[in-house]
């Protein structure tokens, strides 16, 4: 996965509206975690979270235990800005996720429409799925969106992952009991269109 260095010049040198992954809603993350039948009391982390959205529609919707996971500060800093006084009412983390020490069985809720596909490499998917296992709760909800096989090759200039919804859960495997996937259709604010592939699972009890 690319740099720190590499993502805070993203956010530094763009508008969030204008980088390609731009949403103004959430609308599919937060209809998967809303049909799962989540509480407005779940712990729910958002990794890649960064500038997204998401944060702003799962306060809308009364979520009160919501973390932003991300490499990148400015991006924080965006989000931040964008939601004003509800700020205080989310943890952020400067991090990656890849090594970051988060706690055991801390999480109700993982959601990713940011970072697995730039994971390239088997050890870092690997790391990633270990750290979902430690960190999700059993019977956790665990939502992770890449491109889909008719996706881009990269993104921000950067090679990425391309899955169908078998191959994506397949990295994931037993321990996680595929529920469903869903497709998504992405209008880049330039005008482009990406297609994205949703995969949503329960962490097995144990």
């Amino acid at each position: 996965m690319e740099s720190k260095e590499h993502w805070e010049k993203v956010y530094t040198s763009k508008g969030e509206t204008e980088v390609s992954w731009f949403q103004e809603h959430a609308h599919l993350s937060l209809k998967l975690i809303r049909d799962a039948n989540t509480p407005t009391s779940a712990s729910i982390i958002d990794v890649g979270g960064g500038a997204s959205t998401l944060v702003d529609d799962l306060l809308v919707n009364g979520y009160q235990n919501v973390t932003v996971l991300d490499l990148s500060g400015a991006a924080m800093v965006t989000a931040n800005a964008r939601i004003k006084a509800h700020a205080d009412d989310v943890q952020w983390l400067e991090a990656d996720i890849l090594t970051v020490e988060l706690p055991t069985h801390a999480y109700d809720v993982w959601h990713d429409r940011a970072v697995f596909h730039f994971l390239t490499t088997e050890d870092e998917r690997h790391a990633y799925v270990q750290k979902v296992l430690q960190t999700v709760k059993p019977g956790g909800l665990v939502i992770v969106a890449t491109f889909a096989e008719d996706g881009p090759t990269e993104c921000s200039g950067l090679p990425v992952m391309r899955y169908s919804a078998n191959d994506l859960h397949s990295e994931f495997g037993e321990p996680f009991e595929l529920l469903g996937h869903e497709k998504e259709s992405h209008h880049t604010p330039g005008g482009n269109e990406q297609e994205f592939v949703y995969c949503f699972c329960r962490k097995v009890a144990s």
